[in-house]
C-alpha cells in the first residue's frame, strides 16, 4: 500500500528530511546517465565554483529551519549565473509587485501578504 506524505510550504530542517524519508547524504558519483554523456569540460575556475556552491549548501542550515529563498539566494542564484543564464540570449522576467492597501476610519493597513499560500 502506498503512503502519501504531502509537505506543506513552511521552512524545512533538512535534519528532519532525512529523519522522516531515510535520507543519506552521499558523495557518490552518479554513473553513466544518458544525459551526463558528451558533456563539455568545464574549466578549474568552474569546478571551484561548483565546489564552492556545495559547501554553501551543505552549510545552508542542516539543524535549522531553511526557507526557500534562502536556497534561491544561496544555491540558485550563483548555479544560474555560473550556467550564464543571466546572459544573452536569456532574458531574466521577474513578477510584478501588486501593493493593495486600505484605509479604515484614517488608519492605512499596507498588509504583507508574502507569507499567504
Amino acid at each position: 500500500m502506498t503512503h502519501n506524505s504531502q509537505l506543506s510550504n513552511r521552512n524545512f530542517i533538512v535534519d528532519e528530511l532525512q529523519d522522516k524519508f531515510g535520507l543519506e547524504q552521499t558523495e557518490a558519483q552518479f554513473q553513466s546517465w544518458e544525459w551526463q554523456d558528451d558533456l563539455p569540460e568545464i574549466s578549474e575556475a568552474e569546478r571551484q565554483a561548483l565546489a564552492r556552491l556545495q559547501s554553501n549548501f551543505k552549510n545552508l542550515n542542516c539543524d535549522r529551519p531553511t526557507s526557500e529563498e534562502a536556497v534561491k539566494m544561496v544555491v540558485l542564484s550563483p548555479l544560474l549565473d555560473l550556467a550564464r543564464f543571466y546572459q544573452p540570449p536569456f532574458k531574466l522576467l521577474t513578477e510584478q509587485s501588486t501593493e493593495i492597501s486600505a484605509e479604515d476610519e484614517g488608519t492605512l493597513y499596507n498588509p504583507d501578504f508574502s507569507q499567504v499560500l
